[in-house]
C-alpha cells in the first residue's frame, strides 16, 4: 500500500472517534514512526486558554499506539497501550501541535514508543512515552 493509501486508511479510522473530535490528522509515517497534528483551539483548551493537557496526552496516544500498528502484522495482532507517562514542558494557546512517534524498544510483545509533541515553531512541549502491548487476534 502507498504512503497516501495508509495514511487515508488511519484518517479514516478516527471517523466517530475522540480523533475526530480533536481534529487530530494523521499526516507522515515512515518504517519506526507516525505523524499525526492536532489544531490548538478553544475545544482544546484548559479554562485559561492554554492547551489542556489530557487533549495533548489524547493526540500522543493516538499516534503512539498506531506507531505500533505500523511494525506488526495487523492481520494477525492487535495494540493495546497499557501504560502511559507525559511531561509537559511549554504552553500553546494557538496554532498547530505535531506529534511524531517512534518505537525506541521493539520487543515480540511489547513496544516502547516515544512521542513528541512539538508548538508550531519546532519546540516541544510535551514528551511522552507509551508502552504498547501486542496481542495476538
Amino acid at each position: 500500500m502507498d504512503k497516501k493509501s495508509t495514511l487515508d486508511k488511519f484518517n479514516a479510522m478516527c471517523k466517530n472517534t475522540l480523533m475526530e473530535t480533536l481534529d487530530i490528522k494523521y499526516t507522515d509515517y515512515g518504517e519506526d514512526f507516525l505523524v499525526a497534528t492536532m489544531p490548538v483551539t478553544s475545544k482544546v483548551h484548559q479554562p485559561d486558554g492554554i492547551l489542556n493537557g489530557g487533549a495533548t496526552m489524547a493526540l500522543a496516544e493516538s499516534v503512539g499506539s498506531p506507531t505500533s500498528l505500523l511494525a506488526i502484522d495487523m492481520e494477525k495482532y492487535t495494540v493495546r497501550g497499557i501504560e502511559f507517562s507525559a511531561n509537559h514542558l511549554r504552553s500553546v494557546k494557538s496554532g498547530m501541535v505535531t506529534a511524531t512517534g517512534k518505537i525506541i524498544h521493539k520487543g515480540k510483545t511489547i513496544h516502547l514508543v516515544e512521542i513528541k509533541v512539538v508548538d508550531d515553531r519546532g519546540r516541544v512541549i510535551s514528551l511522552c512515552k507509551l508502552t504498547n502491548f501486542i496481542l495476538a487476534k
